[in-house]
Order: C-alpha cells, then sequence, then structure tokens
C-alpha cells in the first residue's frame, strides 16, 4: 500500500464518522482515553526506542523532550482526550439564520472540512490531540508525525483505530503515512481533492516547506519568536516570575520566550534580579552593550538572535528606549505569535494590545498561557500565525468549515 492508498482510506471513511451523532464521537472518544491508560507499557516501550534513537542522531535535547512520553505525560494525554469529549460539538451550530421576504429560510451551520491532513516532529502528543479533535469534529485524518517519533506513532494510531472500530466507527478513518517517510509528506502536499485541509506544526522550515510547496489549501501554524516587554511602571516582583516562567517552564515549545525587552530606566535595577532567577536555570543570556555593561557574561547579540527561536535555555535580552521601540522592534522580529508587557500603566497595557500585530498579546501574564488547553479548547490543534479562517490557539471551531441550508416551499425566482 502507497501513501496516497492510505490518504483514499481516510476518504473513504470521512461520510460516516462526519454524519455520526455526538453521543456515539464522544463513546469513540472514550475509547481512545481506555485504550491509552490500559496500554501505557506498550506506548513506552515503542517510545523508548524512539528516545534511544534520537539520542543517537543527536536531534538534541528540545525535539527529544517533545518526543518523550512517560506514565504521566500518557495519562495526561488521556485527560485531554477526556476534556474534548466534555466540549460542546460544534457540528450542526448554526452560525446565523434568516427568513426572506418570500418566505425562505436559510441557515449557516457548521460542518466537517472533511479529511484533515497534518505534518509535524517528534510530538506523539500531537498524535492524540489532533485526532481527538478531529472525531469529535466529524473529520477523518492523515498524520504525519516524522521518522523521530516513527514507532511510537505506530502504537497509537493502532490503538486509536481499534477504539473507533469498538463503537462501531470506520478505524480508517485515522491513517499514518509515517512509514513511507518524506514520500508521504510529499503525497499529503499533493493531495487536493483527498485531503481538504492541512496543517503543519513544527520548526520554521517545516512549516514554510509546507505553505510552499502544498497544493492543498493550508493553515499555518507559525515558530514562536516570543517577547516580553517590561515597561517603565512594571512591578519588580511581577517582571521576575513572568520572565522566569515565560522562558524556562518548558523550553521546547513555541510559546516560550526568546526575546526580553525592557525599559532603559528600570533596566539596572530589574535586569540584576531577572538574571539571578534565569541563573537557576542555567539559562545563556544573550544582549546587547547595555546589557552587556550589566552582566558582563554576556553573550554579545548579533542581529540574527533576535530573529531566533531557541527551543534552549537561551534568552536573547535588549534594553529599549520606551513603548515605541519595544512594538517597532516586536513587529520586525516577532513571528507573530505571542506577546507580553508588564506594565502598571493602563494606557501601555492598552496600546500594546491594539498595535502588536500578533496572533495572542498578553498584560501582566505568562507567554505560556498562549495554549488551547489553557484557553479552554481541551486538546489543541495548534497555534495559528495566519489572519484567515483560524489565528491563534485553535480548537474544535477551527476544524469545522460551514454550509448553507436553505428551506423552502414551493419558491421559484422572479
Amino acid at each position: 500500500m502507497s501513501a496516497i492508498d492510505s490518504i483514499k482510506l481516510a476518504k473513504s471513511s470521512y461520510t460516516k464518522i462526519g454524519i455520526a451523532d455526538t453521543a456515539t464521537k464522544n463513546q469513540a472518544l472514550k475509547a481512545i482515553a481506555h485504550k491509552l491508560e490500559t496500554h501505557v507499557d506498550d506506548i513506552i516501550s515503542a517510545n523508548r526506542i524512539d528516545i534511544e534513537n534520537g539520542i543517537a542522531k543527536e536531534i538534541g535535547d528540545g525535539l527529544l523532550d517533545r518526543l518523550m512520553l512517560n506514565h504521566e505525560r500518557i495519562l495526561s494525554l488521556s485527560g485531554a482526550v477526556l476534556q474534548v469529549v466534555t466540549l460542546s460539538d460544534p457540528v450542526g451550530e448554526i452560525v446565523r439564520s434568516n427568513t426572506l421576504a418570500n418566505g425562505l429560510l436559510i441557515s449557516e451551520v457548521r460542518v466537517p472540512f472533511g479529511v484533515i491532513g497534518a505534518i509535524y516532529e517528534a510530538r506523539p502528543n500531537v498524535t492524540v490531540d489532533l485526532t481527538a479533535l478531529a472525531i469529535k469534529t466529524g473529520n477523518a485524518i492523515v498524520l504525519r508525525g516524522g521518522t523521530a517519533a516513527e514507532n511510537t506513532n505506530r502504537v497509537l494510531v493502532r490503538l486509536m483505530q481499534e477504539a473507533l472500530t469498538e463503537v462501531g466507527l470506520p478505524g480508517d478513518a485515522i491513517q499514518t503515512v509515517d512509514e513511507f517517510g518524506r514520500e508521504g509528506a510529499a503525497a499529503m502536499m499533493k493531495a487536493r481533492g483527498l485531503i481538504d485541509v492541512l496543517i503543519p506544526r513544527g520548526s520554521a522550515n517545516l512549516i514554510q516547506t509546507v505553505v510552499e510547496e502544498s497544493k492543498v489549501p493550508v493553515i499555518e501554524t507559525g515558530a514562536g519568536v516570543t517577547h516580553v516587554f517590561v515597561d517603565e511602571t512594571a512591578r519588580l516582583d511581577w517582571a521576575v516570575d513572568i520572565v522566569f516562567n515565560s522562558k524556562t517552564q518548558r523550553v521546547s515549545v513555541c510559546n516560550s520566550l526568546e526575546t526580553l525587552l525592557v525599559h532603559e530606566s528600570i533596566a539596572d535595577e530589574v535586569l540584576p534580579l531577572i538574571f539571578e532567577k534565569l541563573a537557576e536555570k542555567d539559562v545563556v543570556l544573550h544582549g546587547d552593550e547595555i546589557v552587556q555593561a550589566i552582566e558582563p557574561s554576556v553573550i554579545p547579540a548579533t542581529d540574527s538572535d533576535w530573529s531566533t527561536e531557541y527551543l534552549a535555555q537561551e534568552l536573547s535580552v535588549k534594553v529599549v528606549s520606551g513603548i515605541d521601540e519595544a512594538i517597532d522592534h516586536i513587529n520586525k522580529y516577532s513571528t507573530h505569535h505571542t506577546e507580553s508587557i508588564i506594565t502598571s500603566t493602563e494606557a501601555n497595557a492598552e496600546r500594546f494590545l491594539a498595535e502588536v500585530d500578533s496572533a495572542v498579546v498578553l498584560v501582566n501574564a505568562s507567554t505560556r498561557f498562549t495554549d488551547g488547553g489553557e484557553f479552554g479548547f481541551g486538546a489543541e490543534v495548534g497555534i495559528s500565525t495566519q489572519k484567515l479562517h483560524a489565528r491563534g490557539p485553535m480548537g474544535l471551531r477551527e476544524l469545522t468549515s460551514t454550509k448553507w441550508q436553505v428551506r423552502g416551499n414551493g419558491q421559484i425566482r422572479a
């Protein structure tokens, strides 16, 4: 069987899952959660092979962290699936409706996309998250999770296929093309008419490749060159805690802080406090000349540092003259993912919210809150950094399209 055959299996299975009622879809999700909980050892055994291969190939600590599944993470995945069960099913939701003067009732209704494709790297949690959201919204799904997680994904997909079959839904609605390597990804990108929408998640290079080469419509998720700006009125304790959490709570994810901007009037006071805290996690600092004068161990920042997504215990730091320079810097170097301001001035907060052109903009909060789970969406599709259809954390509604239903009683157009 080829990659295109797998995609066709998903396509042929779509109709049955697309018309399934909410109760049946929820039964499938509960069955998936149960499979995860009762096959922890199988999943960990497969994951251990992938981890060993990753270490041998020196894929880096960030990817290894994303790749690793342990007992706690698997139970967390199961819990996320069960949370999706509790969420409202958007399929069939009436977005708007109107009765025309001629008596026609027209309604815009949410419907599944059909077949969703996902291309991502070394993140087996995405295999489960995306599948759960696809099932809840009546979509079939084709997964390309990358060679690094191939063994783990094979077990996860098999378990989820079994779960669907057990509740009377087609297991073929979940497909993986990992075994076909890059050929599988290429087939997905060319499968216009078979895959309705393609979602890439991973490195900037992967996302850009999919955006540029795909013939299938793409929802672009973005790399996170994420910023925090500490303005002159910031509470120092908030600044220390928010920067530390944003940078170190989990460094291998796209909402981790990569560039810190600090107002020049408080740089001498707040930066030593922040650096002392970051030293607890051995964070490597890259900074401008002012930052280097405050902390001599800082590595001189190059222009490329301002646009680097480190995904590691590294941070770029720049002192700015005020909110104007901060916003200009962010809009120039950001990937338009997540930015936060720490301030006690409402005018600065509102201006930052209005003028920073990113998918998520926060005030006095950690960048780590940019997450579908934290936003109450259950499992997450990804963080969209584009402006069409979806932007920011994507949940169930972002995996639906709409169609118009028109009900009449014999009307003809004059």
